[in-house]
């Protein structure tokens, strides 16, 4: 399970990642990243003066299949963006949007094209 504090709640931040932010696609899903929050953006997780924790969000329409189909593919993102969460700058807000075919991917296809997303937005891997 992802820990609360790095856990993306509010309908502001998926709305500024997604539409103020850099995004790469794979068959799979989308992820969506915003770095470097501005004064103007609150943190309601923010503890004093250290840093803001990266904070991950995750969007799973009904056109990835039934409740069961899409509570399973969020529950198998939720896992692997637990291990992965570190990789982002303090502050960043990561919005990952499974596509249709992830309903019938297996774990290791969806950590595949999440990791390649993550290395591209990262700076790792060129187009």
């Amino acid at each position: 399970m992802l820990p609360t504090e790095h856990r993306l709640r509010r309908r502001e931040d998926f709305a500024a990642a997604v539409r103020r932010g850099r995004r790469a696609g794979r068959p799979l899903l989308v992820v969506h990243l915003r770095t470097g929050l501005t004064s103007g953006d609150t943190d309601p997780h923010a503890s004093g003066e250290s840093a803001p924790p990266a904070r991950a969000g995750f969007v799973v329409s009904k056109a990835v299949g039934g409740a069961v189909v899409r509570n399973l593919v969020k529950r198998r993102l939720r896992h692997l963006m637990r291990d992965r969460i570190d990789r982002f700058p303090a502050g960043s807000l990561v919005v990952v949007r499974a596509l249709p075919g992830a309903g019938e991917a297996g774990h290791d296809q969806l950590a595949r094209d999440l990791d390649t997303a993550v290395q591209r937005l990262l700076g790792g891997v060129p187009r």
